[in-house]
This record gives C-alpha cells, sequence and structure tokens, in this order.
C-alpha cells in the first residue's frame, strides 16, 4: 500500500485532485496529515526508564590497505 499524505493546510485544494488521479490505482490511498504535534519530543522520556541506543549501521572496514593502482 502507498500513501499519498496530504497536509491538512492543503488538503481543500489537492484532496479532491490527488483522489480523483489515483481513483483507478488500488494500492494508492490518499490520506490527510491531522497529526497537531511530534509523537516524540525532544529529550522526551515518555516514563521509559531506557534510552535509546544509536548504533552506527553501516558495515565496519575490511582490515588492511588497498593495493596500489597502476597508473597507465
Amino acid at each position: 500500500m502507498i500513501y499519498c499524505v496530504v497536509p491538512e493546510a492543503l488538503a481543500p485544494e489537492l484532496l479532491e485532485q490527488l483522489t480523483a488521479y489515483y481513483e483507478g490505482d488500488p494500492h494508492v490511498e490518499v490520506i490527510v496529515d491531522r497529526r497537531r504535534a511530534e509523537r516524540r519530543g525532544a529529550g522526551a522520556e515518555d516514563g521509559a526508564t531506557h534510552r535509546r541506543a544509536l548504533r552506527d549501521r553501516r558495515r565496519p572496514r575490511v582490515p588492511g590497505e588497498f593495493p596500489p593502482l597502476d597508473p597507465r
């Protein structure tokens, strides 16, 4: 499912047009974003006793060095 999210401020202009545009596609649903605030506040713990672990998700580098390139 693909959601086409329309900001609430633009809904009067775009909602009807986008709904009509994607009417024939069963994999797309047009919705209006009605959130009033972010779910996660800056530094808000909201009762959690542990903090989120920030990890580096990149692959570790291969140990060693690259061989010299042949300058042709």
